[in-house]
């Protein structure tokens, strides 16, 4: 049976923290595995809003909760009072990433890569789950697939009990990286990370920020419809419909949806291949 989760983020706002809280209930009614809270490193104090947004999900929603951990950002101290904190919360899941860079934000030196990070928690924290991320089409600072999966198949090694892709728009790539991580004899679950891109801001952002690949199929709907954000929106909820349906058919039982804190997205896609999860 193929499970889905959701990935949100804190809010900014009393405008945000209000909608936050609806998607939450929202998404708790589509049975998610789990939701994970993304950390938005922007801000001096973003780990205890995605501590706080994570204890909300765990305790007061009763819905499998996942936090982000950046690695750059953190040091032993800092991990330490973390997974106490997690601990008392009754959370153990946990995200480790490297971080991006921030311009605000100094690297604190005690983890310099996520397997850093992963391996520490692995030695001193056994008790915690930890997924880590990877890339299908290699992260930007690989030269090719072959380090990029040398990278990945060191840091599973490290510690990982699972890994969440980035986002993708070609199922093809994905299913090549699963070939290679199977040739690599990484043998842990690869959770499928599916972005609904429903409007030309996260188009242009893809192209700006991203090394994902956006499919000619893709680049001819944002084409003709770039100026019709009822239609785009509507387009790319389809788009990510049927790719959910092909990853099903094609064997993938973990799915993962980057929301956006767009609930009603959620709800759209659940209600059209709900019953090829059963």
């Amino acid at each position: 049976m193929t499970t889905l989760s959701y990935e949100i983020f804190p809010p900014k706002s009393q405008v945000g923290k209000d909608n936050l809280i609806r998607t939450i209930a929202e998404l708790k009614k589509l049975d998610p595995k789990f939701i994970s809270v993304t950390c938005s490193n922007k801000e001096t104090n973003f780990i205890q809003k995605t501590i706080g947004v994570t204890d909300y999900v765990q305790n007061q929603c009763d819905i499998s909760a996942m936090v982000h951990l950046p690695a750059w950002y953190l040091n032993k101290k800092d991990v330490d009072q973390i997974l106490y904190d997690l601990c008392k919360r009754h959370i153990n899941q946990v995200l480790v990433l490297r971080g991006d860079t921030r311009k605000n934000l100094k690297k604190k030196g005690d983890f310099e890569h996520a397997s850093d990070l992963i391996s520490y928690i692995r030695q001193n924290y056994p008790d915690f789950h930890i997924t880590g991320a990877c890339y299908p089409e290699k992260h930007p600072e690989s030269l090719n697939m072959v380090e990029e999966i040398q990278h990945l198949k060191f840091k599973v090694n490290s510690g990982c009990d699972q890994i969440i892709t980035q986002f993708f728009l070609d199922n093809h790539y994905y299913y090549h990286f699963r070939e290679l991580c199977a040739i690599a004899k990484i043998n842990i679950p690869i959770i499928a990370g599916i972005m609904p891109v429903t409007n030309t801001r996260q188009i242009t952002r893809i192209l700006k920020t991203s090394t994902v690949k956006i499919p000619e199929k893709f680049k001819k709907i944002w084409t003709k419809y770039h100026d019709n954000p009822s239609v785009l929106n509507e387009i790319g909820i389809t788009y990510a419909i049927d790719q959910i349906v092909d990853l099903v058919t094609n064997d993938v039982d973990k799915i993962h949806l980057y929301t956006m804190n767009r609930f009603k997205t959620a709800h759209k896609i659940k209600s059209n291949i709900g019953s090829l999860l059963k």
